[in-house]
């Protein structure tokens, strides 16, 4: 793998590059939903704010889950281009959509709706950066042939290794596209984040098994914990939204039809 791509004295790193499809491709979904959904909002500028929210938000959690290593190390551990949580992000990203849902006007869980299939197929193009650059989010030592080494990996290994950002790949890309089909019918506002938390939850658990991540809580990893309460929060926002059925999006080229109520919440 090349975590840096080489012109001349330049050098570009290749999560960058992947992060910033991600961004591109997860920017381009939301504005499709924005317009099936008659939502006059800025896709760029959501995504914008979105995108670095998530990324100090992934930053500062895998920065505060070693205290002690930010105590002793703190510059060299913030700059480190590698180790970024994904609950972090998921956190950070979701307090600026929401705020960004009262903006324009379709609500916080409205929002949270219109983006969860460009957030999953974000999360998905960011995971090959990951595998690009080796920064250490692949799996634990395998003999199947799809095995990979990153003997040039920013967290170098000559062992194969399960890639585990293609399988994280391959779930989100099936999430955004569940997501996507069912967007295509008027449902109850939180109902898709809640499926979204669910299911992207259950993939990154599924995945820690396979990971190299530590064993800290009850033989799981910090993301496995995390993933659980992904998936509580889910639930609960899917059985909320299903008792609440009258209250969906109002998209902006129907308000003159009294059918549904103004998302508020």
């Amino acid at each position: 793998m090349y975590p840096f791509i080489h012109i001349g004295r330049f050098q570009i790193g290749t999560f960058g590059i992947l992060l910033w499809l991600a961004a591109v491709s997860g920017c381009w979904v939301l504005y499709k939903n924005f317009q099936r959904k008659g939502v006059e909002a800025d896709a760029i500028n959501v995504t914008a704010l979105a995108t670095v929210a998530g990324i100090i938000g992934a930053k500062l959690w895998h920065v505060f889950e070693s205290p002690h290593l930010l105590m002793q190390i703190p510059l060299q551990l913030l700059l480190d281009r590698a180790g970024f949580a994904w609950f972090g992000g998921l956190v950070a990203a979701i307090l600026v959509l929401m705020w960004q849902g009262r903006v324009a006007k379709v609500g916080a869980l409205g929002m949270l709706d219109l983006a969860a299939p460009a957030a999953a197929v974000g999360y998905g193009v960011g995971r090959i950066g990951c595998l690009t650059s080796g920064d250490g989010d692949y799996g634990i030592p395998t003999s199947l042939p799809w095995g990979v080494s990153f003997p040039h990996g920013l967290v170098p290994t000559v062992q194969r290794v399960q890639p585990t950002p293609i399988y994280e790949f391959i779930a989100a890309l099936l999430i955004a596209w569940y997501l996507w089909q069912r967007g295509k019918t008027d449902r109850p506002v939180g109902l898709l984040t809640g499926e979204y938390l669910v299911w992207s939850g259950l993939a990154r658990f599924l995945v820690e098994f396979v990971r190299i991540n530590p064993r800290i809580y009850f033989g799981m990893s910090n993301a496995q914990v995390a993933s659980i309460g992904s998936m509580i929060a889910g639930v609960v926002l899917v059985v909320w939204a299903r008792r609440h059925p009258h209250i969906i999006i109002q998209a902006q080229k129907r308000k003159h039809k009294p059918a549904a109520h103004t998302v508020t919440s």
